[in-house]
């Protein structure tokens, strides 16, 4: 039998995750019979290019979903966008799968990760959340971990993220002041994308805060996980932006009801699904950005039982955000939903 092909759009193609997301379709060798790239009316006049082939870039209208009889719909613009169109594209039949953060806590929306929770996505299926990059390579670990050991009662996670993770914008604004730097110029620089200056610098602060003293972005680790690996396990954030271009970070303690075994520990990683374990600190070979970048799985070390509880293990992790956390997770939702 020959293999159905759809009608694919990319809602912000324009962007990072968007270019991602075109890159990655035609590496995965996805099912397409058509691709439309979509963008705001500022991106009209450019084009992407998919096998080889000029794709001009059309503008996100209400129309433009039933207009293109678009079958599978990639949003990846902002919240904003997925607010406005997302419904327009369920109604001409599209299935949505949305990198944005608008739908994610929906309660009838599945939020999820193929490695983790599968089952929730459904053939009848309309719409499914990607969830927040950090969340994605988190729980790449913790559910396996969850499975193994008698279960988690407590995550304590500080993130490492790179400046990508702010579009485009955030990294010409690394590069621009590293290059200032070099040129003796740090006191002529003014932030947009940050707070703060990033070059040379960190920032505890990532999203804005909220009324418990904790960033939206370290809420959406805590509720996301929950909601991904059904279960409510404490999970506390602490969130930071790092001058790195690409790939995220993330340091891990993660407490269970039992002792943990470090050997099994590193055996369950190293057979999981899109975990990469990295784990000879005695050679100096441990997860960083720099290995991760350009790959499609969470990389794993630095993995030890805590010295004064054995019930708590430490570890170290590294993704790239754009594609485990974004494009590749988004897509391999898709695969999954064709293959029901």
């Amino acid at each position: 039998m020959q293999e159905k092909k759809y009608n694919v759009a990319i809602v912000g193609a324009s962007g990072a995750v968007g270019e991602e997301l075109l890159l990655l379709l035609e590496q995965r060798n996805f099912p397409i019979k058509n691709i439309i790239p979509l963008a705001s009316s500022r991106s009209i006049g450019r084009s992407v290019t998919f096998k080889g082939k000029e794709y001009p870039i059309l503008e996100t209208t209400h129309d433009i979903f039933r207009q293109q009889n678009v079958e599978i719909a990639f949003f990846s613009a902002g919240g904003s966008v997925s607010k406005e169109y997302a419904k327009s594209a369920i109604n001409a039949g599209a299935l949505v799968i949305d990198n944005t953060s608008h739908f994610r806590m929906d309660k009838d929306v599945p939020l999820v990760v193929p490695e983790v929770n599968p089952g929730d996505i459904r053939k009848d299926s309309k719409l499914i959340a990607n969830p927040n990059c950090s969340t994605i390579q988190m729980v790449h670990i913790l559910s396996p971990l969850n499975r193994a050991f008698g279960g988690i009662t407590r995550v304590d996670v500080s993130t490492y993220q790179a400046v990508s993770g702010a579009g485009k914008k955030g990294m010409e604004e690394l590069i621009l002041q590293m290059q200032k730097f070099f040129n003796f110029e740090l006191d002529s620089i003014t932030p947009h994308a940050f707070p703060h200056r990033i070059a040379l610098n960190l920032i505890p602060h990532i999203d804005v805060f909220l009324e418990n003293d904790y960033t939206k972005e370290e809420m959406k680790m805590v509720n996301e996980t929950q909601k991904i690996m059904h279960t409510d396990f404490a999970v506390s954030a602490t969130c930071v932006r790092v001058p790195i271009l690409r790939s995220h970070s993330e340091s891990l303690s993660i407490r269970f009801r039992d002792a943990v075994d470090v050997g099994k520990a590193r055996e369950i990683l190293e057979s999981s699904e899109a975990v990469v374990l990295l784990d000879k600190p005695s050679e100096n070979k441990y997860p960083m950005p720099i290995i991760a970048t350009d790959t499609d799985e969470t990389y794993v070390g630095r993995i030890r039982v805590d010295n004064f509880d054995k019930k708590i293990l430490h570890l170290f992790c590294v993704a790239d955000q754009v594609r485990v956390g974004a494009a590749t997770n988004a897509i391999k939702i898709a695969e999954k939903w064709i293959k029901l």
